[in-house]
């Protein structure tokens, strides 16, 4: 999925209708960020750069044909330029030469960073939570307040969840992530349903 199919203004109204219609069945409050990117990962562009130029360099020095000694530099410069921009330029390139273990933390550290930069904790029943969604590293990141205790909420909670990472990791997308939330909607409902006093405390719309 990318960071565009639910930044959409259409895919945004999409979501936040499901928003509601999930908050119609639960006392909790949940707020959907969508990043492109949660990390820098210049290291893998200059590791593709130096790749690219040391072939580069070996080709000049046992490759039988005979080469310009002064425009070597230059050239080897720009190889390394080139290979640093593709993979800028080509996230799969890019994701697949990349720790998996670095970008779940990145997710993890931007989410939790953006669950106290939206306030998500200062609801009345502390039950705030989070679906963060970062498309470049493909994973989503689900940070909840203190009065959402995701083990206590069960093997439908754990499914709908599964099933919303899912929707980003594989090609499912927009209605795969709408589908999934309409399930986590179910998931808290069973266990803590809406109560008739509920007020809408936090932003229904997709931020960025």
């Amino acid at each position: 999925m990318r960071a565009r199919d639910l930044l959409e203004s259409k895919a945004k109204d999409e979501v936040s209708r499901a928003i509601r219609a999930l908050e119609a069945k639960t006392s909790a409050e949940v707020v959907v960020v969508v990043r492109a990117v949660s990390g820098h990962y210049r290291h893998t562009d200059w590791l593709v750069g130096f790749v690219l130029s040391l072939v580069a360099l070996c080709v000049f020095l046992f490759h039988p044909a005979p080469f310009d000694d002064d425009l070597l530099p230059v050239e080897i410069l720009l190889v390394f330029a080139l290979g640093g921009s593709l993979s800028a330029n080509v996230p799969p390139l890019r994701r697949a030469l990349t720790s998996r273990r670095l970008m779940a933390e990145n997710v993890r550290r931007a989410a939790c960073a953006s669950f106290v930069e939206r306030a998500i904790s200062r609801t009345r029943g502390r039950t705030g939570l989070l679906v963060y969604v970062s498309t470049f590293e493909q994973r989503v990141e689900l940070v909840g307040d203190i009065g959402l205790d995701f083990e206590a909420l069960g093997d439908d909670f754990a499914a709908a969840r599964r099933r919303i990472e899912a929707s980003v990791e594989q090609t499912g997308g927009l209605p795969a992530f709408l589908a999934a939330l309409a399930e986590l909607g179910d998931a808290l409902g069973r266990t803590l349903p809406r109560a008739e006093d509920d007020e809408n405390e936090l932003a229904d719309e997709v931020s960025a």
